[in-house]
């Protein structure tokens, strides 16, 4: 299990002894840039000073909310790989690129940014987490099938560069009752849980589900 809390309560976490030899701790968001004038950012290096041993990077809220680019997140994933964190890379099409029939290449699109910035020797290291933008925070995810063609495209993308296994993550309104169907599905090696997560009866039955 990795929990990523609200970065003023990660080195709370990092140093509990009860949770450190099973959990892993790790932020929600990094900035790009080691050092600097970035008033209000916090740098990959402070996350792994603090204990953090991974970072969220590209997810859908960062890139609609806060304008975020590809190239933008690239920079963001190739300053946690520097700090010796675990980047989860997140991708995802929004509901009017998907209607248009446009998951794949926009999909594509994110990862490329990302694997032509740092290189596939360092995309080595990290995870990716498919998080179709209509699906998060709407109760609405994205059926089995469906999630594993996308899984299946990201491989696909990936092996063009090469064929290390990368473990992939799906995200978008996980919770106990889909999540048995979705673990099924032979591309999906784990979950990324937004809202769920917030209740620890829902996350505890979802780990259940995946653990039975």
């Amino acid at each position: 299990v990795w929990i990523a809390p609200p970065s003023l309560y990660l080195e709370t976490l990092a140093v509990d002894k009860k949770l450190r030899n099973f959990v892993r701790v790790g932020v929600q968001n990094v900035y790009g840039k080691s050092s600097g004038a970035y008033t209000g950012e916090v740098a990959a290096t402070m996350v792994r000073e603090s204990g953090g041993t991974f970072a969220i990077v590209g997810h859908s809220e960062r890139r609609t909310q806060f304008n975020e680019s590809d190239s933008f997140i690239a920079q963001k994933f190739y300053a946690s790989i520097e700090a010796d964190l675990i980047p989860i890379l997140c991708v995802g099409e929004s509901l009017e690129e998907r209607e248009a029939g446009l998951t794949y290449a926009v999909v594509e699109q994110q990862l490329t940014e990302v694997i032509d910035t740092s290189g596939i020797k360092y995309f080595h290291k990290s995870v990716v987490a498919y998080e179709p933008v209509w699906a998060i925070g709407t109760g609405k995810a994205a059926s089995p099938v469906n999630a594993e063609e996308v899984h299946v495209h990201i491989r696909q993308v990936i092996a063009k560069y090469d064929d290390q296994f990368i473990p992939i993550l799906y995200g978008g309104s996980v919770n106990e009752n889909n999540v048995g169907e979705l673990w099924e599905q032979h591309n999906i090696d784990g979950f990324l849980i937004g809202g769920a997560s917030l209740n620890p009866h829902t996350l505890n039955s979802i780990i259940g589900e995946i653990t039975r």
